[in-house]
């Protein structure tokens, strides 16, 4: 966990690098790709170690179905070795090591790796192999009409950004996101002059980074108090079990279930603030004239509670 952590925030220093020092008007596509597949290669080795190296044959297995399968089964073939590929890590992870291995297990990048893979799949075989008249507006809007390079695949899945704890995001978006293009299409999406301004505007995520960040850190508080407090572990203790009554087992547990989300609240906002500190995530403005960074996220904190 202190490996994810750190991982993480390293990798918001590097995300306000890159986009500072790697913008599109500094650096070509093709360097912008490279750095975060390297440095995700990197904080996925340094996190998981050697349990890494599935994700890298995840992603190698996948390309191998992207470049020879054909469109009409690209992504049944997808799903079919994606999925299978998850499932036998998650029954060796329980039957085979019995839960012993990391705490923060390799497992959460591979969910997201297998989202993406599908989703990628789902979206080529849109573009290539259906009508557009077949399509709804969305599915015209996210469909992929060649099938990506190497560079752009492992880049796509394995950038590090999204490596560690996505979230998950559309091939399109990204890869506008590489090439300098995704800001103002958001922009030209919602017609930005209507919105009162005068000429093409410059975003900044400076101010929806450090929203986020608060988040993530009131959310640390939580959890670090709550789980002091109420401990997970007293609900397997004998004399909890033994003495204690049904309903306030029930409460309790209860209570620890709740203490325990702000963890994954910190982690998966985390994750948002990294990809928005790096510039990708920039969904438009809203009704007040309000930039919106919230293109990608993992959850709705307010919805789900």
């Amino acid at each position: 966990q202190i490996n994810f952590v750190a991982c993480q925030l390293f990798a918001l220093l590097a995300a306000f690098w890159f986009r500072i020092y790697l913008s599109p008007s500094h650096a070509s596509s093709a360097v912008r790709h490279a750095f975060a597949t390297l440095f995700g290669i990197y904080f996925a080795v340094f996190c998981f170690g050697w349990y890494s190296i599935h994700l890298f044959v995840l992603v190698m297995m996948n390309y191998g179905i992207m470049t020879m399968a054909s469109i009409p089964n690209i992504h049944r073939y997808s799903f079919a070795v994606a999925m299978g590929y998850l499932t036998l890590c998650h029954i060796s992870r329980i039957y085979i090591f019995h839960y012993g291995i990391l705490t923060t297990d390799f497992s959460g990048p591979l969910m997201i790796i297998t989202q993406k893979i599908t989703t990628l799949a789902c979206q080529l075989h849109d573009g290539i192999g259906r009508q557009a008249e077949e399509l709804t507006a969305e599915q015209n809007r996210l469909a992929v009409k060649s099938r990506p390079s190497l560079l752009e695949y492992l880049s796509y899945l394995l950038n590090f950004m999204s490596i560690i704890a996505g979230p998950c995001s559309n091939y399109k978006d990204y890869i506008a996101f590489i090439e300098g293009r995704h800001v103002h299409m958001k922009l030209l999406e919602v017609n930005w002059k209507q919105k009162g301004y005068d000429r093409l505007p410059d975003p900044s995520p400076t101010g929806a980074v450090v929203y986020k960040l608060c988040i993530t850190l009131v959310s640390l508080i939580l959890f670090l108090t709550l789980t002091k407090n109420f401990p997970m572990a007293y609900i397997i203790d004998n004399e909890f079990l033994d003495k204690t009554p049904f309903l306030s087992r029930l409460g309790y547990l209860y209570v620890v279930t709740q203490a325990a989300k702000p963890k994954y609240y910190f982690a998966w906002t985390l994750a948002d603030a990294v990809n928005n500190a790096a510039g990708y995530g920039f969904s438009g403005v809203d009704e007040r004239g309000t930039f919106r960074w919230d293109l990608l996220s993992n959850l709705n904190i307010w919805n789900i509670e």
